[in-house]
């Protein structure tokens, strides 16, 4: 229990600097929220770890994605928009994450796919973008990179995966919304997290 206590702390510590960023890219998150969110999420990374899910080795890369996930997807949902801040970022963090699985027990076949993953996620995304500017905003191209290496780490399965459980996601909250733009940020968010928190083989 205090093991989880601590893991809870820890990923809420990290939504204030999260927010401060997003605070001066002019896309403010509610921190308490943030935090919350970003508490319980890690706790459930943790709690499947612990039962079994995967390797110890594994459990940098959605812990990371998790904490990097929830103040995005709050500042898409608030104010459409997926700053660099936050984005850019991303590609050094899951890098090193991603590395030190590699290194820890994942092999160098998963830093492989993890650059193959980023290339072909990302480049998908931003061919999507040229064709049709209206359907992916430039935060969502950006966005696609990173998330891809980590899809690709995961396994080649999730990399399709991801993208179709992120279509509905999005469309779920179009019809939910019924009016206005609907942000892919978060849908493409909780799909990678979904994927990479319960990996398929390949």
């Amino acid at each position: 229990m205090i093991f989880f206590l601590l893991i809870a702390v820890a990923a809420a510590a990290t939504a204030p600097v999260a927010a401060w960023a997003l605070r001066h890219a002019a896309a403010p998150i509610p921190v308490a929220t943030a935090a919350g969110l970003a508490a319980l999420g890690v706790t459930a990374v943790t709690g499947r770890w612990l039962s079994g899910g995967w390797p110890g080795w594994w459990l940098p890369v959605p812990a990371l994605l998790t904490v990097v996930a929830v103040p995005l997807a709050l500042a898409d949902l608030r104010h459409l928009r997926l700053p660099d801040v936050l984005t850019l970022p991303a590609y050094p963090l899951f890098g090193a994450a991603i590395g030190a699985a590699a290194l820890g027990g994942g092999g160098p076949s998963l830093a492989v796919r993890a650059v193959a993953g980023a290339l072909l996620f990302g480049g998908a995304h931003a061919a999507v973008r040229q064709l049709a500017p209206g359907s992916l905003g430039a935060g969502d191209v950006k966005l696609s990179g990173s998330l891809g290496a980590v899809l690709g780490a995961a396994g080649w399965p999730a990399l399709a995966l991801a993208t179709l459980l992120a279509a509905l996601l999005t469309l779920v909250m179009a019809a939910a919304r019924r009016t206005g733009r609907v942000p892919h940020g978060p849908a493409l968010l909780a799909a990678a997290w979904l994927c990479v928190v319960f990996p398929l083989a390949g």
